[in-house]
C-alpha cells in the first residue's frame, strides 16, 4: 500500500509503497477513506512524541473494515467505522467505567503505531473502540470527529460543562477551536473567538462567534472582559504560553479553562498562570480526547442537523499535497480543516 513516511525527526515526508498492516488480535485493519490533517500531527513530526522510526502519521480517521482479528465480535468486513485518536485497551478499570481516554495502557493510531496517513491501518480494541458511521454521516464529517470535534464537544461537555448562556472564549481559530465556536453556540453559549488570522475569525463569525478578537499584540484578555465581563469559559485551543495565559485572564472570578492545545515545553513543564487560578479560585481542566462510549450523544446531534461537522472541512488532498504540508502547519495553518483521501 501507499503510506506517508516519516525516517526523521523533522525531515521531510515522503511518499512510498510500504507493508499493509494485519489484523491484531482483538482488533481490525480499516481501509481509509479519509483522515484529517491536524496539527498533533506536527507535534510528532518535529519530536514533541516519542515514536519508533520510520513512522506513519494521522490520527483522525473513517473508513471501511476490510479485516477483522480473533476474538472481535462487535464488526466484520464492510462496516462504515471511525475510531477516536485515544484507543483504551477495553480492560483496565478506566476503559470499563467508559473512560478510555485515559487508559493507562492506551494505543494512539499515528503515534504509539503506525496511523491512517496510508491507504490502510490496524486498530486495536476493536470492540471498545470503533463507532459505527450513521449512512447520513459522510466519511470527511466521521474522520472530524476522531480528534479536534469530539474534543472540543467533551471539553465543554463533559469537562467545562458549559451552560446556555454562559460566555466562552476559545482561543485560537483553527480545527479545534472552530469546533468549539460551533459546538458552544449550538447548546446556547455566547462565544467570544480570538486569532492572529482575520480568515479564521471571519469563519468563526459564520460559525455562531458572538464577538472576535485579533490577537495582533493587543491585551486579549481586556478586551475580552471588556466585551462579557469575564467569561465563565475559556479554552486554549493552540497550546502556547501567550495562548494558555489569554485564556486564563478572560476568565471570571470563578470561571473553567480547559486546556486543549498541548504546551511542549524544553522543561517539560506548562506555563498555566496558577497565581491567578489560586486568587481567582479558577478551575484548570485538561481534555484527552472522547472515548467511543460517548460518541451517541454527539452523533445524535450531528444526524439531527444541529451539529455540522462537514461546514468545517476547507479542502481534500492527496498524501504527496499532506507530506508538503505538514511540516508548516505551525505557521501557515489553515482554515478549518484539511483532509486527506489516501486514494487521490
Amino acid at each position: 500500500m501507499r503510506g506517508l513516511m516519516m525516517d526523521a525527526v523533522g525531515a521531510p515526508l515522503s511518499v512510498r509503497d510500504v507493508a499493509e498492516p494485519v489484523a491484531p488480535e482483538g482488533g481490525v485493519v480499516v481501509e481509509v477513506r479519509a483522515t484529517g490533517l491536524c496539527r498533533s500531527d506536527w507535534h510528532a513530526w518535529v519530536g514533541h512524541e516519542d515514536i519508533a522510526l520510520p513512522h506513519v502519521p494521522g490520527h483522525e480517521l473513517a473508513g471501511v473494515v476490510v479485516d477483522v482479528g480473533a476474538g472481535v465480535r462487535g464488526w466484520t468486513r464492510g462496516d462504515r467505522v471511525t475510531v477516536p485518536f485515544v484507543c483504551g485497551c477495553g480492560r483496565c478499570e478506566w476503559c470499563r467505567a467508559g473512560d478510555a481516554q485515559v487508559c493507562p495502557d492506551q494505543q494512539q493510531p499515528g503515534f504509539t503505531h503506525w496511523g491512517s496517513f496510508a491507504e490502510r491501518v490496524a486498530l486495536h480494541a476493536a470492540d471498545t473502540n470503533l463507532v459505527a458511521i450513521p449512512d447520513a454521516v459522510s466519511f470527511e464529517a466521521a474522520a472530524a470527529l476522531g480528534c479536534r470535534f469530539a474534543t472540543a464537544f467533551r471539553a465543554l461537555t463533559g469537562r467545562a460543562r458549559v451552560q446556555p448562556g454562559e460566555w466562552v472564549t476559545v482561543v485560537g481559530a483553527g480545527g479545534v477551536g472552530l469546533s468549539v465556536v460551533m459546538i458552544a453556540h449550538a447548546l446556547g453559549a455566547r462565544v467570544v473567538a480570538v486569532d492572529r488570522t482575520p480568515a479564521a475569525l471571519d469563519t468563526a463569525r459564520a460559525l455562531g462567534a458572538e464577538h472576535v478578537v485579533v490577537a495582533d499584540g493587543r491585551d486579549v484578555a481586556s478586551e475580552v472582559h471588556a466585551l462579557t465581563g469575564g467569561s465563565h469559559v475559556s479554552i486554549d485551543a493552540v497550546g502556547s504560553e501567550q495562548t494558555s495565559a489569554d485564556a486564563v485572564h478572560s476568565l471570571r472570578r470563578r470561571g473553567r479553562h480547559v486546556q486543549i492545545g498541548l504546551l511542549p515545553t524544553a522543561s517539560g513543564l506548562s506555563p498555566i498562570p496558577m497565581a491567578r487560578a489560586i486568587a481567582w479560585e479558577l478551575d484548570i481542566l485538561g481534555s484527552h480526547g472522547m472515548a467511543a462510549a460517548d460518541y451517541p450523544a454527539m452523533l445524535a446531534l450531528i444526524a439531527s442537523g444541529t451539529l455540522r461537522p462537514q461546514e468545517l472541512i476547507h479542502e481534500t488532498i492527496s498524501l504527496e499535497e499532506a507530506a508538503a504540508r505538514l511540516p508548516v502547519l505551525d505557521r501557515a495553518a489553515p482554515v478549518g480543516m484539511t483532509m486527506v483521501d489516501p486514494r487521490l
